[in-house]
C-alpha cells in the first residue's frame, strides 16, 4: 500500500568533451555511483529529496554544484516522471510513491573547464552508458533516454546548441556542435548556407587567432532569434 508521495529532483546533464578514442566531439554527462539500497552500486543521474527549504531550481543546482562543481548558465526543466512503482522504495511505514522533476542542463565550453569529480561520480559519452553491463538505476535509462530525444530534436528547431559554445565561435565549431549531438556528421557547405540563410547568427566582423592558415570570421548568436528550421544534410563522405 502506497500511503505518501514523495518529490524528488535529478538533472541530466549534457556537455560536449572529445571522445578519448577517436578524439571526435562527443556528448557526456555524470552519472552518480549510489551508496545505499534501493540499487546499491548502480549509477544514476544527479539528484535527490527536494528539501522542504529548497524550490525546485535550487534543489537542482545545489545537487550539481555538489556533484559536479559546475552551476551551468543554462537549465531548464524537461519533465515530470511519476509511474507509480518507479521507485521500488519502502520503510516501514509503506511504500512510498516518488515523483521526479527532471531538469536538463547545457555546459558550455567554459563551465566544463571548473567541473570536478565528485566523490562516486564519473563523466560517461552519452551513446555508450546503454552498452554498460548495468542498466542506471530507478527508471533514469527512460529519463536518459528520454531527454536524448529531447536534445537532438529541439536542436533542430531551435539555437539550443549555441548553449554549448563560448560568445563568439567560427561556424566551424557550431557544426562540431551539432554533430555532436546528432551523433552524425553533416555536409559543411550546407549547414553554413542554411545557418546564414536563417540568421540564427551575426559577424562579429572578427577573426579567430591562432590559426595557421586564413582565419575563420567568428560569429554570435544573434538577438531574437529563439525558433528557426533547419534541415539536418549528412556529408557525403
Amino acid at each position: 500500500m502506497q500511503d505518501r508521495i514523495e518529490l524528488a529532483v535529478s538533472t541530466v546533464v549534457f556537455s560536449l568533451r572529445p571522445h578519448p578514442e577517436t578524439g571526435e566531439l562527443t556528448l557526456w554527462l555524470p552519472l552518480v555511483r549510489r551508496i545505499r539500497e534501493p540499487y546499491e552500486g548502480r549509477w544514476a543521474l544527479p539528484g535527490g529529496p527536494l528539501a522542504p527549504e529548497e524550490n525546485l531550481v535550487e534543489s537542482a543546482r545545489a545537487t550539481l554544484q555538489r556533484t559536479t562543481g559546475l552551476t551551468p548558465r543554462h537549465l531548464e526543466q524537461l519533465y515530470a516522471f511519476g509511474d507509480v512503482d518507479r521507485s521500488h522504495s519502502a520503510d516501514a511505514a509503506g511504500h512510498a510513491r516518488v515523483v521526479s522533476i527532471v531538469y536538463w542542463a547545457l555546459v558550455g565550453e567554459d563551465e566544463d573547464a571548473e567541473a570536478v569529480d565528485g566523490e562516486n561520480v564519473e563523466w560517461f559519452p552519452v551513446d555508450e552508458i546503454a552498452e554498460e553491463a548495468e542498466p542506471l538505476a530507478f527508471d533514469h535509462g527512460v529519463i536518459l533516454d528520454y531527454a536524448l530525444r529531447r536534445l537532438r530534436a529541439k536542436v533542430t528547431y531551435s539555437p539550443i546548441a549555441h548553449a554549448f559554445l563560448p560568445e563568439e565561435f567560427p561556424l566551424a565549431q557550431l557544426r562540431r556542435v551539432y554533430e555532436a549531438v546528432l551523433n552524425r556528421a553533416l555536409d559543411p557547405s550546407n549547414f553554413r548556407r542554411q545557418i546564414l540563410a536563417q540568421g540564427s547568427v551575426e559577424d562579429t566582423g572578427r577573426r579567430q587567432t591562432g590559426t595557421a592558415h586564413r582565419p575563420p570570421k567568428l560569429y554570435r548568436s544573434a538577438p531574437g532569434r529563439s525558433r528557426y528550421a533547419l534541415t539536418i544534410q549528412e556529408t557525403d563522405q
